[in-house]
């Protein structure tokens, strides 16, 4: 393991696309949210892998699983993926909180693999973490604030200082690696340029999902350890078939996450 992610729970500025390439999937998301008033709605943004064939691919790049691999070994499954778009003067931001708090996992053995589309800055609301803060999972708190962009959105409980925070500053194509239970969040949009990244939730296939309702995720390198039900390739973009398996999985993962914010009170 990477003596900085142990320590410190974050790895980056880490290289996976070059700038002509990442700005070749910008445009062909561009196209996708162009045919959709402009953007992913929010049930095509969970897993939206498991619809469009470019995306499947993505996920699967070695040049984002060779560092995610050293962090985690070869087995390897993604547990969840979505993008985080705030547009131009965007009031959206995200709280302080830790990842898996609500994913149900037996073990918090995972990455989050922070992908940018676009410049990722201070201006446009960068991811920024506390450093060091993995160590124990926290209890968190709903908040009521709609331009939360997190989907339960829950924070911290406890105070965060925030003299300890760090800007992840990201090139288009550039990545950050991040424990499931690194404290980050991200300040509102006050640029006049989007800020555009994917987030892939990767965790080692000898995890299992909490609770009594079984896990899918999609096996993106080495062996599957049967705890989860594997998730298919989309046939076409948006096919049929693909949009109706998406749906089942949708509702299976709105219960484990429903059952454990309850859990959590």
């Amino acid at each position: 393991m990477s003596p900085g992610f142990e320590r410190d729970g974050i790895v980056f500025p880490v290289p996976a696309f070059a700038a002509d390439e990442i700005a070749v999937r910008y445009a062909a998301l561009q196209a996708l949210e162009g045919a959709r008033a402009g953007r992913l709605p929010p049930l095509l943004n969970f897993k939206p892998h498991l619809l469009v064939p470019w995306l499947w691919e993505l996920i699967r790049d070695p040049r984002i699983l060779d560092p995610v691999a050293e962090l985690l070994g070869e087995d390897l499954l993604c547990w969840e993926a979505s993008f985080f778009s705030k547009a131009p003067n965007d009031k959206a931001f995200v709280t302080w909180h830790q990842d898996a708090t609500y994913w149900g996992l037996t073990e918090n053995i995972g990455v989050t693999a922070w992908l940018a589309f676009t410049p990722s800055t201070r201006e446009n609301g960068c991811m920024r973490v506390i450093p060091g803060s993995h160590r124990r999972a926290l209890a968190h708190v709903e908040t009521p604030d709609r331009n939360n962009m997190l989907p339960a959105r829950e924070e911290v409980r406890e105070a965060v200082d925030e003299s300890r925070a760090v800007d992840v500053v990201l090139r288009p194509g550039e990545m950050s690696l991040h424990h499931p239970i690194l404290i980050h969040g991200s300040a509102p949009n006050t640029s006049s340029e989007r800020r555009l990244g994917l987030a892939i939730r990767y965790i080692g296939a000898r995890v299992a999902q909490r609770g009594p309702e079984r896990g899918t995720a999609t096996l993106v390198r080495g062996k599957d350890h049967g705890h989860f039900d594997l998730e298919e390739a989309p046939e076409a973009e948006f096919h049929a078939q693909a949009r109706a398996r998406h749906g089942v999985l949708l509702r299976r993962w709105m219960k484990i996450v429903s059952a454990e914010a309850a859990r959590h009170g």
